[in-house]
């Protein structure tokens, strides 16, 4: 008696809707609601993410076209100057950030006046204005990134590992920064700057970007880990305590020669002096002492 009852109400309703044509079609929006509507309640991250990147890169653009677009164009494309086209400012892109943080971070960038080598001096920008400018040259093209903190940790560094970053070092940056890193000169008016005093990660970054006259050693050349043996190599001599009284810069046999060469000398001209002027003194005495001699005579 009741299984009309139940044919007739609400199952039957349901039974008629499955077999309908658009049940499918309903069955797929609802589960991409459903997924949807997820989403957007587990994963809001990303967006607030990708805000606040934005939101830094446009504030480092402001940045950029205060003080950097006079040089690098105002999409840091570069600018041409004089008839010959000289690169008066390089283009930055393609740059990446690391070359921004080693360039702003050090005061070498902006430059107080054009010269055949930007010099280090009082860095301009804040942390975070100089955060702002990497974000932005780094958003107008893929280029180095600032490396992590575990790459220029050198807290946990190995003797073994010390003793590579000395070979290393003694391989391919000796030439220029000297075997202890004080640095040299070169040619055209430029030259090698010391290291001592360089923190690791703008050490990192020198090697990865190759700023002016240093060459580019990337990952695929010098891999991180031995960077950081070299970082931890300059910093370990930079320590070492000068056992010999005078490091003479550091600069090896050219500044100790030269010391020798000049004390040498002085001492060989004074005492040149002393035995020319003691035996013209001799001389006169035994002159006049022969002059009394014949006088009483």
């Amino acid at each position: 008696m009741h299984l009309p009852l139940i044919r007739r109400g609400p199952l039957r309703r349901v039974s008629s809707w499955r077999r309908h044509r658009l049940a499918g079609v309903a069955v797929v929006l609802v589960a991409l609601s459903a997924v949807g509507g997820a989403y957007a309640a587990f994963a809001p991250d990303t967006a607030t993410a990708d805000s606040s990147q934005s939101d830094l890169v446009q504030e480092g653009r402001k940045l950029f076209l205060v003080g950097c677009s006079s040089c690098h164009g105002l999409n840091g494309e570069g600018v041409l100057a004089g008839e010959t086209n000289r690169n008066y400012g390089p283009s930055l892109v393609g740059a990446g950030a690391a070359a921004v943080d080693f360039q702003v971070g050090t005061g070498r960038m902006p430059m107080s006046q054009p010269g055949p080598q930007a010099l280090q001096k009082k860095v301009t920008y804040t942390p975070e204005e100089i955060e702002a400018l990497a974000a932005y040259v780094a958003s107008l093209g893929p280029g180095p990134a600032i490396p992590p903190d575990e790459y220029t940790d050198i807290s946990g560094i190995s003797q073994e590992q010390l003793t590579e970053g000395g070979e290393f070092f003694r391989t391919n940056c000796t030439a220029c920064h000297n075997s202890v890193g004080a640095g040299g000169a070169l040619p055209s008016g430029r030259f090698a700057p010391t290291l001592h005093g360089v923190t690791p990660r703008h050490m990192y970054e020198a090697m990865l970007t190759g700023p002016q006259q240093m060459p580019i050693f990337s990952d695929a050349v010098i891999t991180p880990e031995d960077k950081r043996s070299i970082i931890a190599y300059v910093k370990a001599v930079e320590a070492q305590p000068d056992h010999g009284g005078f490091a003479l810069g550091g600069f090896g046999p050219v500044s100790e020669g030269v010391v020798v060469f000049l004390v040498g000398m002085a001492a060989l001209v004074a005492a040149t002096i002393w035995i020319t002027a003691h035996g013209a003194r001799v001389t006169d005495k035994t002159a006049k002492a022969s002059t009394d001699s014949e006088a009483d005579r």
